[in-house]
């Protein structure tokens, strides 16, 4: 626990940015009956019915100390799309000597994942770029992601969205404003 806090409380070093690391599915639901709009004295009415219609998975990479994050929408989630992710985190923080990534201890989440689905040497060298520092197990809200999902969650997926191209339109859209405004974790 205490090595997550402080990988916290250090000051930002742009040679070693500090990234929270974590990924969630989501499930997508339509209307069974289209909601009737809000009239002037009576809200929206949503029937409580709806169809499933499968899931996705988001990844999110916070680099808290900026207030910068990427959210990626991807069909599933496993160990090929875990490292995708990883090598993306190593283009955009090319210039970096490390990267510091802090995650929770999902089977996925670990360099074995790097070289079950990467060229050997391409694993190890990526195995190499980053910092591992895992929360302890059951104890995954130190992940500063963590609280990326529950603003994500209150300010937009609070609705029905029945396909990966919405969920990727509305991630996109609250991705960009967040970012904008450099919007930082209050830890």
């Amino acid at each position: 626990m205490e090595t997550a806090l402080d990988t916290y409380a250090q000051p930002y070093d742009s040679c070693r940015p500090v990234i929270c690391f974590d990924e969630k599915s989501y499930q997508l639901l339509d209307h069974v009956r289209d909601p009737l709009p809000p009239v002037p004295g009576s809200p929206a009415r949503v029937d409580h019915e709806y169809k499933r219609c499968g899931t996705v998975n988001f990844f999110v990479a916070l680099e808290p100390h900026t207030g910068q994050r990427t959210v990626t929408v991807t069909g599933r989630r496993g160990n090929v799309d875990f490292a995708a992710r990883l090598q993306a985190l190593e283009r955009r923080y090319a210039d970096a000597e490390k990267i510091v990534l802090v995650l929770d201890q999902l089977s996925t989440h670990s360099p074995a994942a790097l070289y079950q689905h990467l060229p050997l040497e391409e694993a190890r060298r990526l195995r190499r770029r980053f910092e591992w520092i895992y929360t302890p197990k059951h104890a995954s809200w130190l992940n500063m992601a963590e609280l990326e999902w529950s603003a994500l969650q209150r300010q937009c997926l609070g609705q029905r969205l029945a396909k990966k191209e919405a969920v990727e339109r509305e991630i996109h859209a609250w991705e960009t404003d967040r970012n904008a405004r450099s919007v930082r974790v209050s830890w």
